[in-house]
């Protein structure tokens, strides 16, 4: 183990055992997982996506790019980083995307087979021969870790908060810009992604206000804590910002014990961003390889876990940064071989501070080859002084300081190029959005203070009476080495893999490659090569490959600018996303009055939109879904069914305006419908689609009651809200939804007057009482609306009741129809049903190309009106005329034959005038009544057909058919009227 016997943050008194891949190691109290594999010398944490290149850690937090690991230990969680999981005792963890081990992974056979998988390979590669052939394949590599196998015992929720500024990182910028923003008694909320506040100040010594930053850190902190005004969450990250100044954060650890993340909804007046940066790496070849880390994470290790990374260290750098970490080097014990500086006049400062502590430079120098594969032996490097071999088992390299933009770009704002620091920094805002610091391309300590300071004093300065009355100034920070870098990038003709994405093995010949073929858009590199989509989301590599794109194509990386940079800034777990929504509550199932019946009763249950489950049929003993269907569909037609209506959307429309609101929706009028009566209306999209279909009654003059499809009655009651609300706002509608408060059950078949009229009623059930009429009364003293409604071709009467009332009145009707055979009907019966009589459905028929011309409904289409939504396409799609699908019948000539809904439709054999895909099946079924298979379907120039003869295509069975008219049972409707 290679640990200091003092420094850091651990707890010395505390070990915690845990395992790794099997094998035991020891950590202690406030490491992570990463910082105990680095003091416990393991160097291989995983492999890489692609090419299974063994990799170690390069970074110490959260853009960590390598260390992806499963954890076992805690409801075997996938993809976790090692850099961010705390230790604790008997944690279990294992590398993912390796097989049999980290070790020795079979499939690093990938590298040696690398020139068969260029950038874009699979884009090529899988357009010839069969998908599952490749897919038996790709299916066993794709991923990296495993899903659970157990739920997740967690509990999570979601809380939502206000506040005037929201200040996102708790380094030395962000704790500055609360103190002032707090000070001038502002409400102010202060995220940290960290466990412990003072973001870099708590793995660097520095001096503000002539103390120790950590002292500093930790007065301030305390002082904001203690301030009513103040609402402080570490270990939260802020994973989206969004409009109205809408920032979404994830709280990794919250103070109550029984919840484990909570996730926040916060609009605040104004942000400011204080996520620093992070550092870049170097591009040569080899810098993949274990135990080649990011200088500033090294000295990271050292100073917060003190854990020891390495004993020789060769640093890479084009920067300043490294010069500043010397010390922490050889205070660890580390032998320093000496600096590589690609650039060729390092200033006087930073050398001064390598000859104090007697460290070669070797200036215009870049490394040409790394020496090892599980670990490194040497290093390969050309310079003026040609080309030399140094040896060493750690490779330290820095190329410069990427700003995190993510959620400053998440807000709308734009970045620019900023030569001085060779990185996008914010630019023009589009939100109250104020980057400092580190995010902002401030990498002065003392600048970044004042800069906070500066932004906190001048946030409400709009308004004079929210300033304070002094403004505070900005702490003093000492000296430091002036940031100065020199974007150099590698030698194209270099030797060897080097690195720009690495956990998805992006080289620079893949970039290369993405150029030459055309691909000259940074955002379409990225996705040819698959460069920044890696759980890190390009935070270290994206500058990276924008370089090489610049430099491949000849233009300012300015000109070639960044990809988008989407939500979430680090990956949430569903936990957090769902909430408290889990198990039954993620989406929780609707129920009617009738629903329990159904069940004790032996229905099988299914869904059926809007997160109902309906009875799908009702099986007796022994009896298969075909027998049950047919027997409860033979009951309809003979005697007498009942089935559960309730889940159908019913609205209820008042206001002297809604006969004109109905007119605008529906194909044909409204406004003329006499009270007392229902029309069926068929409402369209804008496009003349399909839409929804359904009956309206009219109550009085100004109200009327609509109902409409289950799976729709969101979608219609959402169409009709935005059309009151920003369209038609002259018009003066109530619109409410009832659809909860009203149950419904449909008493069905020729015998439904019957087993109604054994009820003790003052509605009168005699002839007079039509089909399409609706009456107020009671049955066995409860108040019931009966309608005469038919969803099956039969005689109906659909008994509108209180849903406190409804399983009550059920029984009752059940018990009045035991003589009379009456059968409770499933949803699958009511298909069946609905395709013998061929009525429309307007999820089946309706597939979005489908207008009521080609369903065979002109009959309800009204061109004469003024307008509807819709007519103006439909008029277009007259105009044009052209071949269309048409809904039809089909007869197979096998009367038994299985039809597969979704089946295609070819030509007949013989057939001269067609050819090709003609149509699809829409529904189909065996009908009990007409004793043979019968089927929907969309055909080419359909009612032009019947007689025609078609081949039905299915995966498992064809057959051939003949088109008919689409209505197969009492085409004149007369047992619905009767």
């Amino acid at each position: 183990m290679t640990r200091l016997a003092s420094g850091g943050v651990i707890d010395r008194q505390r070990p915690l055992r845990f395992l790794f891949n099997g094998k035991r190691y020891q950590g202690y109290e406030g490491d992570t997982l990463a910082s105990a594999l680095v003091a416990n010398d393991v160097l291989i944490v995983g492999r890489s996506f692609k090419y299974h290149r063994p990799r170690g850690l390069l970074t110490c937090g959260p853009e960590e790019p390598n260390g992806l690991v499963q954890l076992v230990s805690d409801g075997d969680q996938p993809n976790l980083r090692a850099t961010e999981i705390p230790l604790r005792e008997g944690l279990e963890a294992r590398s993912v995307n390796c097989w049999p081990s980290a070790r020795f992974d079979l499939r690093a056979i990938n590298s040696v087979l690398a020139p068969l998988f260029p950038a874009g390979f699979y884009y090529k590669t899988f357009m010839a021969g069969k998908w599952d052939f490749y897919s038996r394949f790709i299916r066993q590599a794709a991923g990296l870790g495993h899903s659970p196998k157990e739920r997740d015992q967690g509990r999570y929720e979601r809380v939502n908060h206000h506040t005037d500024v929201l200040i996102v990182g708790a380094g030395p910028a962000g704790i500055q810009a609360a103190k002032v923003a707090s000070g001038s008694g502002h409400d102010v909320m202060v995220l940290d992604m960290q466990e412990s506040p003072g973001g870099h100040l708590l793995f660097h010594p520095r001096q503000i206000d002539g103390q120790a930053g950590s002292d500093w850190v930790s007065r301030e902190v305390g002082e904001l804590q203690d301030r009513d005004n103040v609402t402080w969450l570490q270990s939260t990250t802020a994973t989206g910002y969004y409009d109205h100044n809408m920032v979404i954060a994830v709280e990794h650890k919250p103070a109550e014990s029984w919840l484990k993340e909570r996730l926040w909804h916060i609009r605040a007046r104004k942000v400011i961003i204080a996520t620093g940066a992070v550092e870049r790496p170097l591009i040569f070849p080899g810098n993949d390889r274990p135990g080649v880390m990011l200088a500033d994470a090294a000295a990271r290790y050292i100073r917060r876990f003190a854990a020891v990374p390495g004993k020789k260290v060769l640093i890479y750098t084009n920067n300043s940064t490294p010069y500043a970490q010397l010390e922490t080097f050889k205070t660890a014990g580390i032998e320093i071989q000496g600096i590589l500086d690609l650039r060729k006049n390092p200033s006087e400062a930073e050398l001064c501070l390598a000859s104090k502590l007697e460290v070669p430079v070797s200036v215009d120098a870049r490394i040409t080859g790394v020496q090892g594969r599980s670990g490194i032996r040497g290093v390969t490097y050309q310079s003026g002084a040609g080309s030399k071999t140094v040896r060493c088992d750690l490779v330290c390299h820095s190329g410069g300081w990427n700003p995190l933009i993510h959620l400053y770009s998440h807000a709308g704002g734009r970045s620019r190029f900023e030569q001085a620091s060779a990185a996008f920094i914010p630019g023009e805002r589009a939100q109250a959005a104020y980057p400092v610091g580190g995010a902002n391309g401030t990498f002065s300590l003392a600048e970044g203070l004042k800069e906070a300071t500066d932004v906190a004093n001048s946030l409400f300065g709009e308004s004079a009476g929210n300033r304070a009355s002094g403004t505070p100034n900005a702490p003093a920070a000492e000296d430091e080495v002036p940031y100065r870098i020199d974007q150099i990038w590698p030698e194209k003709g270099d030797k060897g893999k080097a690195f720009v994405d690495f956990q998805n093995d992006v080289t620079t010949a893949d970039i290369a490659l993405a150029v030459r073929e055309n691909f000259q858009s940074i955002e379409h590199v990225k996705r040819y090569t698959t460069a920044g989509m890696a759980v890190d989301q390009g935070k270290i590599g994206n500058p990276n490959v924008i370089g090489l794109v610049s430099r491949e194509l000849g233009e300012e990386q300015a000109s070639v600018g960044t990809t988008t940079f989407r939500p979430p800034f680090a990956p949430v777990s569903f936990g957090a996303i769902g909430g408290s929504e889990r198990g039954p509550l993620i989406i929780p199932a609707r129920t009617t009055p009738i629903t329990a019946w159904n069940i004790e009763n032996g229905a099988a249950m299914d869904e059926a939109g809007a997160n109902f489950r309906r009875p799908f049929f009702f099986p007796r003993p022994d009896e298969t879904m075909e027998d049950a269907v047919a027997r409860e569909a033979t009951a309809v037609r003979t005697s007498c069914g009942i089935y559960d209506g309730t889940p159908l959307g019913t609205f209820e429309l008042q206001g002297p305006d809604t006969g004109e609101l109905l007119n605008r929706l529906y194909t044909n009028r409204f406004d003329n419908l006499p009270v007392g009566r229902g029309r069926f209306g068929l409402m369209l999209r804008e496009d003349g689609r399909l839409f929804d279909d359904g009956v309206t009654f009219r109550v009085d003059p100004n109200r009327y009651l609509m109902s409409c499809g289950t799976g729709a009655a969101g979608a219609v009651y959402a169409h009709i809200d935005r059309l009151l609300q920003t369209e038609w706002t002259d018009l003066k509608v109530y619109l409410v939804n009832v659809s909860a408060a009203w149950a419904t059950m449909c008493v069905c078949g020729p015998l439904a007057r019957a087993v109604l009229g054994k009820l003790e009623s003052d509605i009168s059930l005699d002839p007079t009482f039509r089909f399409l009429d609706f009456r107020d009364g009671t049955l066995e003293g409860i108040n019931v609306r009966v309608a005469r409604v038919s969803y099956t071709g039969e005689l109906s009467f659909e008994v509108n009741v209180a849903r406190r009332s409804a399983l009550k009145l059920w029984k009752i009707l059940m018990e009045a129809g035991k003589e009379f055979g009456i059968t409770p009907v499933g949803s699958e019966t009511s298909g069946v049903l609905r395709i013998e009589k061929g009525f429309i459905s307007p999820g089946h028929e309706g597939d979005n190309i489908t207008n009521p011309f080609d369903a065979g409904m002109g009959w309800i289409v009204d061109m004469t009106k003024p307008d509807f939504i819709g007519k103006r396409s439909l008029l277009r799609d007259v105009k044009l005329g052209g071949e269309r699908q048409h809904v039809v019948g089909l007869l197979p000539d096998d009367e038994q034959a299985l039809v597969a809904d979704g089946s295609a439709l070819l030509p007949a054999q013989g057939s001269d005038s067609r050819s090709g895909f003609q149509g699809h099946v829409t529904a189909a079924c065996f009908s009990p009544t007409l004793k043979r298979t019968i089927a929907l379907a969309l055909l080419k120039d359909g009612q032009k057909r019947h007689g025609e003869r078609v081949v039905i295509s299915g995966l498992e069975n064809s057959c051939v058919a003949t088109v008919t008219e689409p209505v197969f049972y009492d085409p004149k409707g007369e047992r619905m009227r009767g």
